[in-house]
């Protein structure tokens, strides 16, 4: 297909004495993901390789079914899947689809005369293409002769299913480069799309922002190279090093809908532009190639170009004297039931007894009895229409090893079997809201410091209000004295939690539980579980606290109490505050679980967060220590997407790893990623089965242990 103002020379299809330039290149090429590409289709019959013009936005399958065999769009559809598996699961197509996309000389590849590597192109087929061995090497020489021999040509293998094809072939043969290589080098990756009007601050370090006497405000936008978990709600959010979607502070940025990137390079490119505590538009796009950052003026929720703070940082109070207002965001949280309720096990809670034992308790005792017991809804993500599909169940039969034409009742039960054979959640008791409440009204001094903090949250100042200094309104300096108030109150309430001594019935209770569900279980794990968490605007990842590794009643019994403290950490209350949730409306349970082995473990979305139209992935971080490596964002996970779809997995970045997973850990992975998607079908709030889960899982052996499951909220 041609663009009106491109020669003809430039776009029509090539036979085998013709050479793709770069500039041809360039005038053909798209963007996504930052890299130029172009769309190719290799028709074998006519010994034609056409290169697609991306101003058309023209699809493969399309390109082919309309330009090259004249079919309509209505016949492709009415056979859209039988076409798609001729062009890409039949040995003896007449059609290879790929892509061609370029890239910028790389350090880590240097040429034999030991300069920087050249620019080249790389060749890709989608991911679900099933092409052999032979097929790949046929198509990577086909596509080299029609392309400029001075331009350098690599495979990309799809998945890794062809990185094990290409590990057969010479690489002298076929010049490979792996995504995880590209990923490692990439200087822009966008995690929450979005824009930001707000106070640039940069931190080349975690001990430079540890060590600044100026507190970040809401309206920052902070820079530094791994954010930490524990920053106060900011505007925006620039990471210099690479870092995964789903840390936890990452997953806070997305509740708090603000633009966040990997922008390496970032501080380089702002000390060139003296933008450094200066006010700025800060803007990141989905399919961007850069992060958009440009000097702009405070205006009427800015600064007013008076230094405070330390070197030239404007200040934090707009033009007459009006303070930027933040977000007045009111998030919906269900009261708590406070009846007197047992400590129960995890195999008796259902979804619903959030309100009295806390949203992770009450996700982990359903899929408990999922795993037990199974759900009409599993199937529920396949069944919904994808025009033209009317459903997508003849993928997930293929998933389960079943015939294409297996009925509902067949891939119930073939469903059943795979997480029955994999799955499992470590057994488990949980404290209800109400034993909290006993803790609490126990002492008379904690009572008294709850109700101060409580009455001082209820009658100071609220976060949202923005009046005018000349008005008589709260000064900065007023507002910062309140705080650090809040702060003080917060910390004399954790104080007296930890300190204060649970009385006998509630020490004999908690015994008698652990010996009865966790007989046997010599090690534990302490999780909290509140009401005030994954919620809509409001995710609370990282937020309270979980101790690993409590062994004996007095060990658990300390740590329940830290787990009840961190309901009442000064960042827990200041960021409820500023969303408008009420002190008195929040109560945490707790689990007290077996805590298994693991030789990997990880967080899953069933969905990609880099790419949010593809409902085909799911994708997970995964590190060969510990869990808490990949949310804390201390360690660079393995990432890897898995295809619930056609199949299939690649490797996106390994991360801090020496090497990738072997076979049988990878074969895991994706039967994993298989059965998040039937949970997501049973979690999901309606009928489009559309809504995201997160996961935290570990593997030892062949077998899954499924830790925390609870909704993936999204920028958008």
């Amino acid at each position: 297909m041609t663009r009106s103002d491109r020669n003809d020379a430039t776009t029509r299809p090539r036979f085998l004495d013709e050479k793709l330039t770069l500039e041809e290149f360039s005038e053909l090429a798209g963007q996504v993901g930052g890299y130029p590409y172009v769309k190719i289709v290799l028709d074998c019959d006519e010994s034609v390789l056409h290169f697609i013009d991306s101003a058309d936005g023209t699809l493969h399958v399309r390109y082919i079914a309309c330009e090259i065999l004249g079919m309509s769009i209505d016949e492709l559809a009415g056979r859209l899947d039988s076409f798609n598996d001729d062009v890409y699961r039949n040995p003896d197509r007449r059609f290879y689809l790929g892509t061609l996309a370029r890239h910028t000389g790389r350090a880590d590849r240097p040429t034999e005369s030991g300069h920087e590597a050249e620019d080249f192109l790389s060749l890709e087929t989608v991911d679900v293409d099933t092409m052999s061995q032979d097929m790949l090497r046929f198509f990577y020489h086909r596509v080299r002769e029609h392309v400029d021999p001075s331009l350098r040509l690599v495979l990309k293998p799809a998945g890794h299913q062809q990185e094990g094809y290409l590990a057969g072939i010479p690489e002298s043969e076929i010049p490979r480069v792996l995504s995880h290589e590209l990923y490692s080098v990439a200087s822009f990756v966008p995690l929450n799309p979005g824009e930001a009007h707000g106070r640039l601050r940069v931190f080349r370090s975690e001990e430079e922002y540890r060590a600044e006497a100026e507190p970040l405000e809401w309206h920052d936008i902070v820079v530094m190279p791994r954010v930490p978990e524990d920053i106060p709600r900011v505007s925006g959010i620039i990471h210099t090093e690479h870092t995964t979607p789903l840390s936890h502070i990452n997953v806070m940025a997305a509740g708090w809908r603000i633009p966040n990137a990997v922008g390496i390079g970032a501080v380089e490119r702002i000390d060139r532009a003296g933008l450094d505590g200066r006010w700025v538009r800060y803007r990141v796009e989905a399919e961007g190639g850069d992060l958009l950052l440009e000097a702009a003026q405070p205006g009427d929720h800015g600064g007013d170009g008076s230094h405070e703070g330390h070197g030239s940082r404007e200040g934090g109070e707009g033009h007459g004297g009006v303070r930027p207002t933040p977000p007045a965001d009111h998030i919906v949280v269900d009261r708590p039931d406070l009846t007197p309720t047992p400590i129960t096990p995890l195999s008796e809670l259902r979804a619903g007894d959030h309100v009295r034992f806390g949203t992770k308790a009450a996700n982990l005792g359903e899929l408990t009895h999922l795993l037990q017991h199974g759900s009409p809804r599993w199937l529920g993500f396949y069944q919904v229409p994808r025009p033209p599909r009317a459903d997508l169940l003849r993928y997930l039969a293929r998933q389960l090893g079943l015939p294409e034409d297996a009925d509902v009742a067949e891939l119930n039960a073939a469903a059943q079997l795979l997480v029955k054979e994999y799955a499992e959640v470590p057994r488990g008791i949980v404290l209800p809201f109400s034993l909290q409440q006993r803790f609490l009204d126990s002492s008379a001094e904690l009572r008294n410091a709850v109700d101060r903090l409580d009455s001082l949250l209820q009658e100071g100042t609220s976060p949202q209000e923005g009046t005018s200094l000349r008005e008589g309104g709260p000064s900065r300096a007023s507002l910062h004295a309140e705080t650090s108030r809040i702060e003080e109150l917060c910390l004399d309430v954790q104080r007296l939690i930890r300190s204060t001594p649970l009385p006998d019935p509630i020490r004999a209770e908690v015994d008698r539980a652990i010996d009865r569900h966790l007989y046997g279980a010599t090690v534990q794990v302490v999780r909290s579980s509140s009401n005030a968490e994954d919620l809509s605007g409001f995710s609370a990842a990282g937020l309270y606290e979980s101790v690993a590794h409590v062994s004996g009643t007095d060990a658990v019994l300390d740590a329940v109490r830290e787990v009840w403290a961190s309901l009442f950490s000064p960042r827990a209350v200041l960021l409820r505050r500023q969303a408008g949730i009420a002190l008195d409306h929040c109560r945490m349970g707790v689990v007290v679980q077996e805590q298994v082995g693991s030789t990997v473990g990880g967080v899953l979305v069933t969905c990609n967060p880099l790419s949010p139209q593809d409902f085909r992935d799911v994708y997970l971080n995964i590190s060969p220590r510990s869990v808490a490596d990949v949310v804390t964002g201390r360690g660079a996970p393995l990432q890897y997407l898995c295809n619930t779809m056609e199949g299939g997995s690649r490797t996106v970045s390994l991360g801090t790893a020496a090497t990738d997973l072997d076979a049988a850990t990878k074969d895991l992975v994706r039967r994993l990623a298989l059965i998040s998607r039937l949970l997501q079908s049973h979690f999901s709030p309606d009928e489009t089965y559309g809504a995201p889960v997160d996961i935290e899982w570990a593997i030892e052996g062949d077998r899954i242990s499924l830790l925390q499951l609870r909704p993936f909220r999204t920028a958008g």
